[in-house]
């Protein structure tokens, strides 16, 4: 495993799970185009996520599950997002919620039980839904406009959800909503039904393949004991780390696309390809610099979130700083390789213009570039500051 991709794989376990996950991503390499033209969502993919096991990997062992950390996790998602960045978007926000609740046991041990079991039997998936047109991203504060009314035996929620990725394919999801009577704000899993529906608006620029449609709930009931209790404690939100891994495979494929060409493209008025050329060996060092950093920052948070189990609450901002310099990074390597290849690189023809696109919606995913910043200057001021 001399490539640089596997530098941060620590032994033989992680490598088996890379070279299966590798065996996916080409075969998702394959139907990506066609899932972004179409912005259809690949069920064929998922059908060979569930096959291969990768549904259960957070799922704890004592459920059947391999209960792997926040590294191997992170090590899979972006080489999964290396075949396809909508598809490891996708299952991203399943198994880094499962992971979530394994590590925080804020869901009620029986209501998480009957979950995992579900996963390792029949390939159940979760997420929760929590953006609203009126609110905005959730992690901003907003009060959601979902209310939840008390009912015989448990709550009917009414209201509509946005950015649902991986509505199309699942039975049960999580959703927030207010709560007149207590003044408070809760979540409830709620399974589909005729009360559930789903309305087809994702058609976005980047990561168009990831199912992100609206849902509406109309009354929709929920039994008492799905009322997630909202204990536990705070795991720092590591299992974040999911998304800055996925940006960081799409720059790897962007990066990998653009190694080979100027490795091989020869124009005709030189007798050697365009790697011999100053200027593109400057390019192709800014876009290592840019890469090897952001691996290196992203890969070191996620190994202190496993090696420091009581600390990570503090760690929020090396997490928000790992998200930050991946994203950004990852959108720079993007933009160097298009640079490298020129302008054939936005033919709809080539995946660099696909890359190019779904780079940039981690931008938009949580924890956002001005919450990090301001959750670094917190730390800061407070830094050697006696309580």
């Amino acid at each position: 495993m001399s490539r640089y991709i596997d530098q941060f794989v620590r032994n033989e376990e992680e490598r088996l799970r890379v070279e299966k996950v590798e065996r996916l991503a080409a075969k998702f390499v394959e139907r990506a185009a066609r899932h972004d033209e179409e912005a259809s969502f690949p069920f064929d993919n998922f059908a060979d996520l569930r096959e291969a096991g990768y549904l259960k990997l957070t799922v704890p062992a004592e459920y059947g599950g391999d209960g792997i950390d926040l590294h191997g996790l992170v090590l899979l998602q972006e080489r999964l997002a290396y075949g396809d960045g909508s598809t490891a978007l996708a299952v991203g926000w399943h198994v880094g919620q499962v992971f979530h609740y394994r590590e925080s046991g804020k869901w009620q041990q029986k209501l998480f039980a009957e979950l995992c079991r579900s996963v390792v039997r029949d390939g159940t998936m979760i997420n929760t839904f929590a953006s609203e047109a009126s609110t905005g991203s959730p992690s901003r504060g907003g009060r959601p406009e979902t209310i939840a009314v008390r009912s015989d035996g448990g709550w009917r929620l009414t209201g509509r959800k946005t950015f649902s990725t991986l509505s199309p394919i699942l039975d049960r999801f999580v959703v927030s909503a207010y709560i007149p009577e207590e003044a408070a704000v809760s979540e409830f899993l709620v399974m589909k039904s005729e009360n559930v529906t789903l309305v087809e608006t994702w058609n976005s620029l980047g990561m168009r393949a990831t199912g992100s449609h609206d849902v509406i709930l109309d009354g929709a009931f929920v039994p008492s004991e799905h009322r997630i209790a909202g204990g536990g404690i705070d795991d720092g939100s590591g299992w974040l780390l999911h998304i800055p891994a996925c940006y960081m495979g799409i720059a790897l494929a962007a990066r990998d696309y653009a190694l080979e060409f100027a490795r091989t493209y020869q124009p005709n008025y030189t007798d050697k390809p365009i790697a011999s050329f100053p200027a593109v060996q400057a390019s192709i060092g800014e876009m290592e610099l840019a890469l090897r950093s952001a691996r290196t920052v992203l890969f070191a948070a996620a190994d202190r979130w496993d090696k420091e189990p009581d600390n990570r609450p503090a760690l929020k901002p090396e997490l928000g700083l790992a998200k930050h310099v991946t994203t950004n990074n990852a959108i720079r390597v993007v933009d160097l390789a298009m640079r490298i290849v020129g302008g054939s690189s936005l033919s709809r023809s080539l995946p660099l213009e696909r890359y190019y696109r779904d780079v940039r919606a981690g931008l938009h995913n949580p924890p956002m570039d001005g919450t990090v910043i301001q959750n670094l200057a917190s730390s800061a001021l407070s830094d050697g500051v006696s309580s």
